[in-house]
């Protein structure tokens, strides 16, 4: 079973996050909306396939990154989230939450050794051109 696909996303905590996601729309092109950005690409074994990664500045009060105390938050795409949960569950990983799902794929939180909250996510990508 495949774990990690590849990257769906970066999170960090700042001060202003309309006026960061203002400054990397002016000062690097990103095209920016309430969420960040959304970066789209292709899947290497099937290029009709269109993927997305999600990059999203968070006010530096959030509390969605706890229980970790870091200003990041990396959010994996994996393949068969349900799966792969129980594995973790059997290694002894952290499991945060339960695993939600939405349009746009399913979601769970879980700790890393050293207390790094990670999102791991199922994409259901087309769930982003609704």
């Amino acid at each position: 079973m495949k774990k990690v696909t590849g990257i769906g996303g970066i999170f960090f905590k700042c001060k202003d996050s309309q006026q960061t996601k203002e400054w990397y729309k002016t000062h690097l092109g990103l095209d920016t909306n309430d969420y960040g950005a959304t970066f789209e690409w292709r899947d290497a074994e099937d290029s009709s396939k269109k993927c997305t990664t999600q990059w999203s500045p968070f006010k530096d009060t959030t509390k969605y990154f706890e229980p970790s105390t870091k200003e990041f938050m990396i959010n994996y795409r994996v393949d068969n989230l349900e799966a792969l949960v129980n594995q973790l569950k059997e290694e002894g990983v952290t499991i945060v939450d339960n695993i939600e799902t939405y349009d746009y794929g399913k979601f769970v939180h879980i700790l890393d050794n050293e207390g790094n909250k990670i999102e791991l996510w199922e994409p259901v990508d087309e769930g982003f051109e609704k």
